[in-house]
């Protein structure tokens, strides 16, 4: 396991203005795409928002976090419920959509520091307003806003908060 990969991933909120060539982009939705899900039901979708009115209103639906806007691209990933549900019924709905679109936002995360970039994972926003900014149909929940794009210098050396200890959170019985 490459531990580096995860020591280096963090949380990026400060971009510089360069593009993101498309053969980028789509490493990120190829790493999404292949996240697990429950019943390999993949109950997910991603909007890819190069649009800069679009990035502004994520941005003011998301606590008005400017830093959403500066980013190249935001990825609104979206969970699709009626997916799990078929295989599921309610847990699907409630559980299992929620935990596969999150495991498929940590590969989007994890690929984008893998590609030096960064990326953070916003989860604070108003759902309707969000899924209306992308045009989402109801059918679909937003589940997490991404911006992503080359790190400013400016965070680039910048220490990652620190790591609870290993014994404060596992158990090993």
């Amino acid at each position: 396991m490459k531990k580096d990969l995860f020591a280096k991933r963090a949380s990026v909120r400060k971009f510089k203005p360069d593009e993101i060539d498309d053969s980028i982009i789509e490493k990120l939705l190829f790493a999404a795409a292949e996240a697990p899900s429950a019943g390999n039901k993949q109950p997910w979708h991603f909007y890819v928002v190069k649009d800069e009115e679009i990035k502004a209103k994520l941005s003011e639906y998301s606590l008005n976090q400017t830093f959403i806007q500066t980013a190249p691209i935001v990825i609104v990933v979206c969970a699709e419920p009626s997916l799990s549900s078929e295989k599921y019924a309610e847990r699907g709905i409630e559980l299992y959509c929620i935990q596969d679109t999150a495991a498929a936002i940590e590969n989007i995360l994890l690929c984008a520091t893998q590609n030096d970039l960064g990326a953070c994972w916003c989860g604070a926003f108003d759902e309707n307003l969000v899924r209306e900014a992308v045009s989402a149909s109801e059918t679909r929940r937003p589940i997490a806003v991404i911006p992503v794009g080359y790190p400013d210098s400016s965070v680039i050396d910048k220490p990652k908060p620190k790591r609870r200890p290993m014994e404060d959170i596992a158990t090993f019985l």
